[in-house]
C-alpha cells in the first residue's frame, strides 16, 4: 500500500517521523481522514488522539493537544503544542491532572474560577490517559 511522510513536531521536539499508509485527526470541523495523495489542507486540530495507520498496517495512537494539520502533495505535518506517544504517558501524573480539573470545575460555582481552562484541562487529562491506555474517545 501506498504511504506518506508524516512529521509530528511540538516546539520542543519531533514526536513521530516516519511513512504511513493513513493519518485520522480530530480537525476544527470534525475528523479528517489523510491518505496518499491527498489534497491540501490545512485545519486546527482539537485535543485528541491523532490514530496512524503505520507502513506495517498496525496502529499508533498519538495524544495532541491543539495545533495544525497541514497537508501537501508529498507529506503530512502535525504542528501541535504537546503531544505523546503511549509510553510516554505517565499515567499517575494525568490522573491527578484529571483530579484535580474535576475539583475545579465542581467548585466552579464556589469561587471564581476559568471555566473553559478547567474544562481544557479535563480534556488534556482525559485524552492523554485513553492514549496511555489504548482507548479512543470515537
Amino acid at each position: 500500500m501506498k504511504t506518506v511522510p508524516l512529521e509530528i513536531v511540538t516546539p520542543e521536539r519531533i514526536v513521530f517521523s516516519d511513512d504511513v499508509q493513513m493519518v485520522i485527526a480530530r480537525g476544527g470541523a470534525g475528523d479528517v481522514g489523510i491518505l496518499p495523495g491527498h489534497t491540501p489542507l490545512v485545519t486546527t486540530l482539537k485535543i485528541s488522539a491523532v490514530r496512524l495507520k503505520l507502513k506495517d498496517g498496525s496502529e499508533q495512537h498519538v495524544a495532541v493537544t491543539g495545533g495544525f494539520l497541514e497537508v501537501k502533495p508529498q507529506k503530512v505535518t502535525i504542528l501541535a503544542e504537546a503531544a505523546e506517544l503511549p509510553e510516554e504517558i505517565d499515567i499517575d501524573r494525568a490522573e491527578r491532572a484529571r483530579e484535580r480539573a474535576e475539583a475545579r470545575l465542581a467548585a466552579s460555582g464556589q469561587e471564581n474560577l476559568d471555566f473553559r481552562r478547567a474544562e481544557l484541562a479535563l480534556q488534556r487529562a482525559v485524552n492523554r490517559l485513553q492514549v496511555a491506555k489504548g482507548k479512543d474517545r470515537r
